[in-house]
């Protein structure tokens, strides 16, 4: 069920974090990862002070094995619902998603509804092989 502040609230089934959804107006005073280093995706704020610097990188081509494919989902225009599931389909919960909200989507499975004209910003995994990595129900 989901559970946390008013700003970020955590879906979670048997233990497991299904997915995160992170308001617009969150915004800590420190740097924060919402996300357990275990994860396959990791989402967090990274807090500067003005005139603070990341130095410039290269990320290492570091090999990794995944299972599954997250996504992160931002509502760049308008609003809609939301329904978690688990990994056995069952509906968990279901929450209002509005412009500027962020979702981090681990496992399980989700379903969108429209309630305005809405556009969606996604983020995942590639290489994207089509639907065939998606099974409806």
């Amino acid at each position: 069920m989901a559970a946390g502040s008013s700003q970020i609230e955590t879906v979670a089934h048997e233990g497991r974090v299904i997915g995160l959804v992170v308001r617009s107006g969150a915004l800590p005073p420190e740097t924060k990862f919402l996300t357990s280093p275990e994860d396959n995706l990791q989402l967090g704020y990274v807090v500067y002070p003005a005139g603070g610097e990341i130095q410039r990188h290269v990320h290492l081509p570091l090999e990794r094995e995944l299972v599954g494919t997250s996504e992160v989902v931002i509502v760049k225009q308008g609003r809609c619902e939301v329904d978690f599931y688990s990994d056995d389909k069952e509906l968990l919960t279901t929450l209002e998603m509005t412009e500027g909200d962020v979702m981090l989507l681990l496992r399980g499975g989700h379903g969108f509804r429209m309630t305005d004209d809405t556009v969606l910003f996604e983020v995942k995994q590639g290489p994207y092989t089509g639907l065939a990595e998606k099974e409806r129900f």
